[in-house]
């Protein structure tokens, strides 16, 4: 997900954070006791979020070391004792994916039971083989591209019926691998435990990538009931179409126009002549400034903008451009936008993508990114580049321009050359 925060369960749609949604959902289907397995980092951040929540029960487990499901699954072992629903922080689904599978937990003996959904394209996650009754047969983790061993994916929506006994099949296995909690799940099979899947035809996204943002942002503006906050003000002169949501206290101003799907949260303003369209999540705080256009884009909190283009971005928090900064979203030969990741361009499998930006960065005047260019957190764009490659967390990209008297006349004579990685530190 870089340069996009670590957590992503802290993305907020539609004023709260996700794994506020994810929790609410599982209320519905019935649950009232959770178990949050974080990390040194993000632990306290999640006692606090729980701490919003009432008439649920909240215990917390922290996982020392980076290990997967298997690690967080032990992390929180003291509190396994019985059934146990384990849901990642990672998927969005909708609430009767949760009530499918503890609605087949009931009606069923299944060891366990695993969510599973078809897949029309690769997906590098976890495949289920099953037979005609969908009792899983094997799990495949990660198979390359072209090696499937069918269209069913795992989804980590899975109900054990025996808390111990996945933690005693977790002990027994040791793999080189990241797929330690697969194999004890094998392991079971083998063992004659059954293990059956429970299919799923809602909507799934998965936060595996920055550009996965856009399907979980569009699945929450479908669902949204449209409404304008009674602190909210609307100028007479501004339009607005559509499946829109204006927070407390936003306020959209005169000839700009908002044509939903849009969520602007609370504090937001769209100043004057501005233009958000084709499904926009603006987060709380921001300013749209004047003649500035948002087209089908993620932006975080206390962003700022000014006569800018921005189309098929994701935007973390804090971020600022200067007026006349641009984002490209699509290649002159129309071919998809790939993605540097890990050192080799990735297919993003989107024709427009625009920047990809990380906290707290900032843009001068008349910046120009190119398509799917990732931006890292606190990094800065002098005036006037043309940024056509990633750039780092606390880099800095500038034109630096020497001047040189021409003899005679007094005349200074520019010449320019582009400076990128240097840290802001050293500047």
């Amino acid at each position: 997900m870089r340069p996009l925060r670590d957590d992503k369960f802290m993305l907020d749609f539609l004023g709260r954070p996700l794994l506020l949604h994810q929790v609410e959902m599982l209320r519905q289907a019935g649950l009232q006791e959770f178990v949050f397995v974080g990390n040194r980092a993000n632990l306290e951040t999640v006692r606090g979020l729980a701490g919003s929540l009432g008439g649920v029960t909240c215990r917390f487990a922290q996982q020392e070391e980076a290990t997967g499901m298997a690690g967080a699954v032990e992390a929180a072992q003291e509190y396994l004792d019985g059934s146990v629903l384990i849901v990642s922080s990672s998927d969005v689904v909708e609430a009767v994916a949760y009530s499918g599978v503890l609605r087949a937990a009931e009606q069923g003996d299944s060891a366990s039971l695993l969510l599973a959904y078809r897949v029309s394209q690769y997906f590098p996650g976890g495949y289920l083989v099953t037979d005609g009754d969908m009792d899983v047969r094997r799990i495949v983790e990660k198979p390359g591209r072209g090696s499937e061993p069918g269209d069913l994916v795992n989804v980590v929506v899975h109900f054990h019926r025996d808390g111990r006994r996945l933690l005693e099949a977790l002990a027994g296995v040791e793999t080189v691998n990241d797929d330690r909690y697969e194999c004890a799940l094998n392991r079971l099979i083998e063992e004659g435990q059954r293990v059956h899947a429970v299919a799923y035809g809602g909507f799934w996204g998965t936060l595996k990538f920055p550009w996965d943002v856009f399907p979980a942002m569009e699945h929450f503006l479908e669902r949204m009931e449209p409404s304008i906050a009674p602190t909210a003000h609307v100028a007479k002169s501004a339009l607005l179409e559509g499946n829109i949501v204006l927070g407390d206290g936003a306020r959209v101003l005169e000839n700009a126009v908002i044509r939903g799907p849009a969520y602007i949260g609370d504090g937001v303003v769209i100043g004057n002549n501005a233009l958000i369209r084709g499904g926009v999540h603006i987060g709380t705080g921001s300013v749209v400034g004047y003649s500035t256009e948002v087209k089908h884009s993620y932006v975080g909190r206390d962003c700022w903008f000014h006569s800018n283009y921005v189309g098929d971005s994701v935007i973390d928090d804090e971020c600022r451009f200067g007026s006349g900064a641009v984002t490209a979203n699509l290649r002159l030969d129309g071919d998809g936008v790939r993605v540097l990741v890990d050192g080799e361009r990735h297919d993003t499998g989107v024709e427009k993508l625009g920047v990809i930006m990380g906290r707290g960065c900032r843009l001068g005047i008349n910046v120009s990114l190119m398509p799917g260019v990732r931006v890292g957190p606190e990094a800065f764009v002098g005036p006037h580049v043309c940024l056509t490659s990633d750039l780092g967390a606390g880099m800095k990209a500038m034109l630096l321009t020497g001047y040189e008297v021409v003899e005679g006349n007094g005349v200074a004579a520019a010449s320019g050359r582009a400076m990128q990685g240097k840290k802001l530190e050293e500047e």
